[in-house]
């Protein structure tokens, strides 16, 4: 699930989050939305997307000044009306893709944006460019950045609960690949040597995926460690210092 909270600082929303939710700070991922650092947000104060699946979480229902979000999901959406029409259907639809189009043009590159699939409260978009490994960036940081000024701009439209997801080159498809890979040979070293291995910071969607794809894994375990949007995950064996 998926919640948002707003404090004076960062750490006063996610402290106000742990406590809502009746959670430790490491069994939640937490995204930064809103911030005065940057200075294009509203000012004096943060708002923070708090996500987490853990089934210990308390019922928590949001003020009005809150809501629910769905779950993030930073993976190419799946479902049955995928890859039907490039096309835009609606206002919506056509606004963002010139949105993110007007954007990646500022930047200085040609792009050609389209709808690459539509799910119930999500939709993706596909960017073509020649300039495709730029605009996806190191690790993917550049797509998420487009990523996140593209849902911002969704909520200033009024469509606050439909998730955009911004995809180049298949990038998605082929991280979660090469994250699944990661975690599994993360495992199989650290239940060789019985100790720990810290991996490089991730977005929260990727965290999820090394967490839950080791989570069946009697004897290795997981955990967040850092502050902010990109934290590490620590994979360790349990027993093992």
């Amino acid at each position: 699930m998926t919640y948002e909270f707003e404090g004076k600082t960062e750490k006063e929303a996610i402290e106000l989050a742990a406590s809502e939710l009746g959670l430790e700070k490491d069994q939640f991922d937490v995204e930064i939305l809103e911030s005065q650092k940057t200075g294009i947000f509203k000012k004096g104060f943060v708002k923070i997307r708090v996500h987490t699946s853990d089934s210990n979480a308390k019922s928590y229902s949001p003020d009005k000044n809150e809501r629910i979000d769905p779950e993030f999901d930073g993976s190419v959406p799946k479902g049955k009306n995928l890859f039907q029409d490039p096309l835009p259907k609606n206002d919506f639809e056509k606004s963002m893709i010139d949105f993110i189009a007007s954007v990646v043009r500022k930047m200085g590159y040609d792009v050609t944006v389209d709808i690459m699939s539509r799910e119930e409260r999500k939709i993706g978009l596909r960017l073509s460019s020649k300039s495709s490994s730029i605009l996806i960036g190191r690790k993917g940081k550049n797509l998420d950045a487009l990523q996140l000024l593209a849902n911002v701009y969704a909520g200033r439209l009024g469509h606050e609960e439909t998730r955009i997801i911004l995809d180049s080159e298949n990038y998605r498809i082929r991280r979660e690949e090469s994250l699944v890979r990661l975690a599994y040979s993360t495992a199989d070293r650290v239940r060789t040597t019985r100790g720990s291995m810290l991996l490089e910071p991730m977005n929260p969607f990727e965290r999820r995926l090394i967490h839950t794809t080791l989570n069946d894994i009697g004897d290795v375990d997981t955990k967040s460690e850092g502050e902010g949007l990109y934290k590490q995950v620590r994979v360790f064996y349990k027993g093992g210092r």
